[in-house]
């Protein structure tokens, strides 16, 4: 349905809707709206708070030694490396590594690696025995101040003339 209305200037205005009703120039042109909505409410906001700890992916051996594979079998065709990363989810420095860990030895490069501190290779000691380390230390730098003490009492004695006699350090008291 057609409407001519004239606005100030006398230019004549026609206005329609889609249904057919006729409205001013200056409305809006929004559907009219039922009762009942015609879409469901919007989800609720996803929770903002962050995972307590990620969970990292981890590949078995089967499945690095699989890509690998295909990874080889695109060498050759433009695009196809690419294609096979954004399939599998996965990163080329992934897959390099993955190649490294293949040319040192198929079965230790492949496996699933412990995360975290290396060990030093030294086995572990007691408490006991870093406890008797410890007091040798302690006794071994009283043992030093000791004979440092009897150097200089040594010293002194000849100085002042005084005749000392000589300790026998073997015996045991």
């Amino acid at each position: 349905m057609t409407v001519e209305k004239g606005n100030e200037a006398g230019i004549s205005e026609e206005a329609t809707t889609t249904s057919g009703v006729a409205r001013s120039g200056g409305e809006r042109s929004e559907p009219e709206r039922s009762d009942a909505p015609d879409v469901a409410p919007p989800d609720p906001a996803p929770d903002p708070e962050v995972q307590e700890k990620a969970v990292r992916r981890q590949f078995s051996a089967k499945y690095k030694a699989r890509i690998l594979e295909k990874a080889d079998a695109c060498k050759g065709k433009h695009g196809a490396l690419g294609e096979l990363l954004r399939k599998e989810g996965l990163y080329a420095s992934q897959v390099a590594a993955w190649r490294k860990q293949r040319e040192k030895g198929q079965l230790q490069g492949l496996g699933p690696k412990k995360r975290g501190r290396k060990g030093s290779g030294k086995p572990q000691k007691s408490q006991r025995e870093k406890e008797m380390e410890r007091e040798v230390r302690r006794l071994n730098r009283r043992n030093d101040k000791l004979e440092l003490m009897l150097e200089i009492q040594k010293k002194t004695s000849e100085l002042l003339g005084i005749p000392m006699e000589p300790l026998d350090l073997d015996e045991k008291s």
